[in-house]
């Protein structure tokens, strides 16, 4: 089939293209850190399309819901359409139970299938969430067999990826010979995407897998103006700390510039960086 032999239904009427154009318009407008959904219920049963009658999930729906984790639980309808599943799939970060948040506001999207045993309801929360630990994965394995610039690449592929961090180890391995442990830190969304990459541009058999929790600070960068010009200004608060900084490839670019030590521009900086 050609491109130019591809025709829409339902995903072309007017209802569906407001709710794809609005969607976009309020993330675009709330702008937010993270955003989380339960796994999707995607009901069961048959639907009524416009090629037929279609199992639920059809078989848009269920494509795009590809990699997301779903049920089919008491509601003997169509519970996701391909409209939403392509929206969650393309803004939600991770489809999770809810984590500890405060509740700032609530909002109610309901549908106009009505039903006597199943409220038709899309509950949405604006909530910031509490000072706890974040899932995060780490992923390692042992390697012996491969050069130091072999290794370095890999490390580089893995963090154009989205690797949140990827260091190494030395090790004493089987039979005495030299070897490292690879580690990959990762959101738990890529742990598929990491897994796949570190087969690919290593030698190793096997990947272990921990589950673990970090705790971090929230992080807010300001402009400032400087006797050496406007710098941005990293600030790191959370858990009763507060640190600031400048990017070190600032100071070392306004070093060399200015032909003096980087301690000598971080005296000049001082007072950006106090806490009062």
């Amino acid at each position: 089939m050609c491109v130019d032999q591809i025709h829409f239904h339902e995903v072309g009427n007017l209802d569906a293209i407001a709710d794809i154009v609005g969607a976009c318009y309020l993330i675009e407008k709330i702008n937010p850190d993270r955003i989380y959904s339960s796994s999707i219920n995607t009901g069961f049963g048959t639907v009524q399309c416009a090629h037929g009658i279609l199992p639920v999930p059809a078989p848009a729906t269920a494509y795009l819901l590809q990699g997301i984790p779903t049920f089919a639980d008491y509601a003997p309808m169509e519970l996701c359409t391909p409209t939403g599943a392509a929206i969650l799939g393309y803004f939600c970060n991770e489809f999770i139970k809810m984590p500890p948040m405060i509740f700032e506001k609530i909002g109610y999207g309901l549908g106009k299938r009505e039903s006597k045993d199943y409220a038709n309801v899309l509950r949405v929360f604006l909530a910031e969430m509490e000072d706890t630990a974040e899932p995060i994965i780490k992923l390692e394995c042992n390697l012996d067999d491969m050069s130091s610039e072999q290794i370095a690449f890999a490390a580089e592929v893995l963090f154009e990826h989205g690797a949140r961090d990827v260091y190494t180890i030395p090790i004493t391995m089987k039979k005495s010979r030299p070897g490292i442990i690879l580690s990959v830190i990762c959101m738990p969304e890529k742990r598929n995407e990491m897994v796949s990459l570190i087969f690919k541009h290593t030698s190793t058999l096997g990947i272990r897998e921990l589950s673990i929790n970090r705790y971090c600070l929230d992080r807010k960068f300001f402009n400032v103006d400087t006797k050496f010009g406007p710098l941005s200004l990293k600030e790191s608060k959370g858990y009763g700390v507060i640190k600031r900084k400048f990017e070190f490839d600032d100071l070392s670019r306004i070093a060399k510039e200015n032909e003096c030590s980087i301690e000598e521009v971080l005296i000049e900086l001082k007072k950006f960086t106090e806490i009062e």
